[in-house]
């Protein structure tokens, strides 16, 4: 969650993030194949049709309600913020934003047909899978049991300065850090960190008693620590240290580990952490070829943040590529798993959520929402709802 903080880091997607295929974030199954991202910069440039009309899309009160109160969080940012998927301006989103902090959530639905427009990204054939927010074992100040350092984000992990590395695809300078001589150099991997590189620094803000819940947690992005007498430290994405992300279960999936077969695991979050469990070096070593590591920051009752810098909420939010959705924008999808159908509002971005239509839901917190999250593979259709005379203004340009 948080994937620009990411999440939220995030702002990974545990599936696909786990997989390989690219979040903060997660789930559990390998994606078709048609969800590969398209060699286009945009939504705009992978092309747009008009969609059918909201009012035939039996968009329910419920659900209409639930993503209304999301998009009015959303606005504050939605108007301000520049859009890569190269759609919508701030100020076209203006009017409906101001609608909505009067409209009364009994006529939600409503709503979404007076202000908005159907449209169809590319094909508009969608992959969706989930992301959720864990509850691990952990504890503000070490104890006993409680021995995996949760740790704030270093102050000498910083951007590089030009002409002391080369620049990132993204034209961004990588991060890592300088050197006693003022050289600069990747910074701690995960298996430094994990063998102590930061002990001692003062930069333990929680102790988590299980490290391969840790590992997962950080794949989420964010999550809460809850201590033996009921406590509970919430905490999100603070920064990455500059090491590219591998999925583990990518790795899985080269070494024959996961399938149906004798011996073999899912390929959900659940059969990876089986497998980890019941090869614990093995599994060890596995999770350090994942050289990213997460660092953490303390955050308030609300949340988490996704990375439009609102609260994602259960049910409600989508992490998107902001490429090809605006963040802020409602998202409708019409899944082959009922439960990911419906409206959504894109707040978050993740690792792994890359290219048109290509979606992670997010499902809160508890049991509940961890086994609804580390399943989810849902394939269908996707509709974005963009103001209304939007799709006209976009012919005219082209």
């Amino acid at each position: 969650m948080g994937a620009a903080p990411q999440r939220w880091l995030a702002v990974a997607a545990l599936t696909l993030g786990l997989l390989g295929c690219g979040r903060i974030i997660p789930q559990g199954q390998v994606p078709p194949p048609a969800t590969t991202p398209p060699p286009v910069a945009n939504a705009f440039a992978a092309g747009l049709a008009p969609g059918p009309a909201i009012a035939t899309l039996n968009l329910g009160r419920d659900d209409a309600q639930g993503a209304l109160a999301s998009f009015r969080e959303s606005c504050p940012r939605l108007v301000v913020r520049a859009d890569p998927s190269g759609l919508t301006e701030g100020r076209d989103w203006k009017p409906a934003c101001d609608a909505a902090k009067r409209w009364p959530a009994a006529e939600a639905p409503r709503f979404f047909t007076t202000w908005f427009e159907t449209v169809k990204v590319g094909d508009g054939k969608a992959f969706a899978t989930g992301y959720y927010e864990p509850e691990i074992a952990g504890v503000r100040k070490r104890q006993p049991g409680f021995d995996v350092p949760v740790y704030a984000l270093p102050p000498d992990l910083v951007r590089a300065r030009p002409g002391d590395a080369p620049p990132l695809a993204n034209g961004q300078m990588p991060m890592g850090r300088y050197d006693a001589d003022g050289k600069f150099g990747p910074y701690f991997d995960r298996a430094a960190i994990e063998d102590g590189a930061l002990m001692g620094k003062g930069l333990e803000i929680g102790w988590a008693a299980d490290p391969v819940e840790l590992f997962f947690l950080q794949v989420q992005g964010s999550g809460r620590l809850v201590a033996p007498d009921g406590t509970v430290m919430r905490i999100g994405y603070a920064g990455q240290n500059g090491h590219p992300y591998t999925g583990i279960g990518g790795v899985m999936r080269q070494r024959g580990l996961l399938g149906t077969g004798p011996g073999q695991y899912s390929g959900s979050m659940q059969g990876i952490m089986q497998y980890i469990a019941e090869n614990p070096e093995a599994g060890r070593a596995l999770m350090r070829e994942n050289k990213s590591y997460v660092f953490f920051r303390e955050i308030g009752p609300d949340g988490p943040y996704g990375s439009l810098g609102v609260p994602v909420r259960a049910r409600n939010s989508v992490a998107a590529d902001p490429s090809f959705v605006p963040l802020g924008a409602p998202v409708w999808l019409v899944m082959d798993r009922a439960e990911a159908s419906g409206l959504w509002i894109a707040q978050d971005t993740g690792g792994a959520i890359k290219g048109a239509n290509r979606f992670d839901t997010f499902w809160g917190a508890g049991a509940e929402a961890r086994t609804i999250a580390g399943g989810m593979s849902g394939r269908g259709e996707a509709l974005l709802f963009l103001p209304k005379g939007t799709l006209k203004k976009l012919q005219q340009v082209k």
